[in-house]
């Protein structure tokens, strides 16, 4: 098969599809890859270090597009490359598409079969392909807060973690998941007042047997919630439900009453945030002030540590990828119900059920789209 890597162009967005390590993987398995050229360059992969791994280089996308039979990206095609898909195409990447209705309409359009990395799941019930982005995301989440608390940066001028004698800020985060358990970790390793709620007993009863006091673990609800907000410094929205439109568990009147200067960090905001005041940003412009409260919710966070992140998602999305090149998309999705799963788009079809309810349209089950 012909895999082709393309450069991304979302803003600010460095990281790439497949690092030379997995092109030499799939080169080794018979496989063609060809690669745009500087593709990895921001992250000091050299377009000498894939051709000695095996890869092509194209001279620009439409080149890669071209070619290719499947196209391995990080984050959901952009405009200009909506129009380079052709049907029947694989397009294996981020696509967050309960969030976005005319990239729905658009993939729909193109006739390709659209695999998300966030709707793979594993046999234990999880996401093994969002999981990786999720832990950078929810480490760097506190970092942001932290200097986003800062005054020059349009905080309310405070330390994270304090100092003797003058508290450590408050760190609230909503969701206990893989985003909210990698944020507690940092903003109790960084000093802070830290309160984590969700509804799931079991993960809070864990974060409590790890942390001890050093977290308050919270039932979360409209009053938990609204109690936790009015007094927090930093919030973390790391709500998700998987493949679906987050809940808007923080409503505009909540975000009203908390504190001048706070920082509102929405993780969530791929897949619409769980904030109602909160909006895509980018790494260019990330940030905004609503009711006094700072909000950043930029949509590619993990993209800031490219080098990281692209590494990490590598190590789990290339069995997947091999897979798919081995035995074709139809063989590869019958054959395991766990890659089936991302299955979201297939010539023009919405197999995704959380997708379909999003925008309105009908779902054909990825069983029949197969048969």
């Amino acid at each position: 098969m012909w895999i082709g890597v393309p450069k991304e162009v979302k803003d600010n967005e460095y990281r790439v599809g497949l690092a030379p390590a997995c092109v030499r993987e799939l080169v080794s398995r018979g496989h063609q890859v060809m690669v745009q050229a500087g593709a990895g360059a921001a992250l000091g992969l050299s377009d000498a270090q894939y051709e000695a791994a095996g890869a092509k280089l194209a001279a620009d996308a439409k080149a890669v597009y071209d070619r290719a039979q499947m196209i391995v990206k990080v984050k959901e095609p952009q405009p200009r490359e909506l129009a380079l898909l052709r049907p029947g195409q694989i397009l294996y990447a981020y696509l967050h598409l309960a969030a976005d209705r005319e990239l729905t309409a658009a993939l729909l359009q193109s006739g390709a079969v659209c695999i998300a990395y966030e709707t793979v799941t594993g046999p234990d019930g999880g996401l093994p392909l969002l999981a990786p982005m999720s832990e950078v995301a929810g480490r760097m989440s506190v970092q942001v807060a932290a200097a986003y608390l800062e005054k020059p940066n349009g905080g309310m001028g405070l330390l994270l973690g304090g100092v003797p004698g003058v508290a450590p800020a408050h760190v609230v985060v909503i969701g206990a998941g893989v985003v909210g358990a990698n944020a507690v970790q940092i903003a109790v390793g960084m000093g802070a007042r830290v309160t984590v709620l969700d509804k799931n007993i079991e993960r809070l009863r864990h974060l409590g047997s790890v942390y001890g006091n050093r977290v308050v673990t919270v039932y979360s609800s409209a009053d938990s919630i609204e109690r936790a907000l009015l007094s927090a410094d930093a919030v973390i929205g790391a709500v998700l439900v998987p493949g679906a439109e987050a809940p808007r568990l923080v409503t505009r009147a909540m975000v009203a009453r908390m504190k001048a200067g706070s920082v509102l960090v929405d993780v969530a905001i791929d897949q619409g945030g769980c904030a109602e005041t909160s909006r895509p940003t980018s790494h260019t412009d990330p940030t905004y002030v609503v009711d006094g409260v700072l909000h950043y919710c930029v949509t590619n966070m993990p993209a800031a540590v490219a080098r990281t992140s692209t590494f990490a998602l590598n190590n789990s999305t290339i069995g997947h990828a091999m897979a798919l090149a081995d035995k074709g998309w139809s063989r590869a999705l019958s054959d395991d119900p766990y890659l089936r799963a991302g299955l979201n788009i297939c010539r023009g079809s919405v197999t995704y059920a959380a997708v379909a309810s999003a925008h309105g349209y009908a779902h054909v089950p990825a069983e029949q789209v197969l048969t």
